[in-house]
């Protein structure tokens, strides 16, 4: 999948593979295999001068794309792949449904545990509601049911959200993200080089930014908020940009809350106003931020985060099957672990 991913990148990109002298790429979360990215490069034919694999979890992606941009802006690259794929549908899962740091002397097992807990957090002490998680999941499978390609292209409504079952209260199963297999890349290069190239259809990357929260959720002393406020913050000074100069969003969405609270840290409104912002409608086409609208990872792959990009990027070129008119400006948030890692790209014309 990650070979197939590249070739696409390349082929959208009209550049040979022998170009190619920088490779990074997202390890495989259901089976990590050691010198993963040379394993990688050997299968393409290809011999970069720079590369390797992050631990960053689902932040890992817009991580690498950053790095390939330092590696580019200081004459260690020209022309960079950045790839993830991975098949915990039809491989393992295991990593998924494991213990989490050391949760599970409390009985904590499994990704949604510590997700309820954040969730359940945030309802206590902001008074949010699982109908506005509810209007989360709708929102993106709204989008998702326009995408050919999803994985699932059934819309939700809130009422239906709400009959559905619990997977760990207050998280319902339309509040988790899927199980998918897949891959994604996208080449990066400067902008010089590229008009060297003659290059179409480029999008460029204004800003990007990283924040990590680090400690196991039981040891954090709030969790209503993340170091994904840093990350944003960094991301929209070096793009000179605020949150409302963003057309369109991509935020990773494992869990509702999780798009719920990186509203809020990115500056989208206020803490604890995430729930009314979402409830509001906000996060539809017609919304005042479309957010996720290939269908994320609640409805067109669970795949950590890359498709974001992607989609971001279709966005930008007038290509998403949930097109947001006139789009200029697109932010992408990718996270990781259990909230604990977090980093951020903004892009624009």
């Amino acid at each position: 999948m990650n070979i197939e991913a590249c070739r696409k990148a390349l082929a959208d990109a009209g550049i040979e593979k022998d170009m190619v002298d920088g490779l990074f790429v997202k390890y495989p979360t259901s089976a990590f295999q050691s010198f993963y990215a040379q394993r990688l490069a050997e299968a393409m034919g290809i011999q970069p001068r720079i590369g390797g694999v992050l631990d960053q979890g689902g932040a890992t992606n817009i991580s690498l794309i950053s790095i390939a941009a330092d590696a580019i802006r200081s004459g260690q690259a020209e022309v960079v792949l950045v790839a993830g794929a991975d098949n915990p549908k039809t491989g393992s899962r295991h990593v998924y449904e494991s213990t989490w740091g050391s949760g599970s002397h409390i009985g904590w097992f499994g990704v949604p545990a510590g997700y309820a807990m954040i969730a359940q957090r945030h309802m206590g002490q902001h008074g949010t509601t699982s109908r506005q998680l509810g209007a989360i999941a709708s929102a993106v499978r709204e989008h998702g049911a326009r995408n050919p390609h999803a994985q699932v292209q059934n819309p939700l409504t809130v009422d239906e959200h709400q009959d559905s079952r619990w997977i760990v209260e207050p998280l319902r199963r339309p509040d988790c993200c899927l199980v998918s297999d897949g891959g994604a890349a996208v080449v990066v290069t400067s902008a010089k080089r590229a008009r060297e190239l003659g290059l179409d259809d480029v999008v460029p990357i204004l800003g990007f930014g990283q924040g990590h929260t680090s400690w196991d959720v039981e040891l954090r002393p709030d969790l209503t908020s993340t170091m994904a406020k840093k990350s944003a913050e960094t991301a929209f000074d070096m793009a000179g940009l605020r949150p409302s100069d963003i057309d369109v969003a991509q935020l990773y969405d494992c869990f509702t809350i999780t798009v719920l609270m990186m509203l809020e840290d990115y500056g989208f409104c206020a803490p604890g106003d995430g729930g009314a912002f979402a409830e509001s409608g906000a996060l539809t086409l017609d919304g005042e931020l479309p957010t996720n609208t290939s269908g994320g990872l609640l409805s067109e792959t669970g795949m950590p985060g890359m498709q974001l990009v992607v989609e971001a990027m279709r966005q930008l070129r007038g290509e998403s099957y949930s097109q947001v008119p006139g789009a200029q400006t697109a932010v992408v948030g990718n996270q990781g672990g259990i909230m604990t890692t977090h980093s951020t790209l903004v892009l624009g014309r």
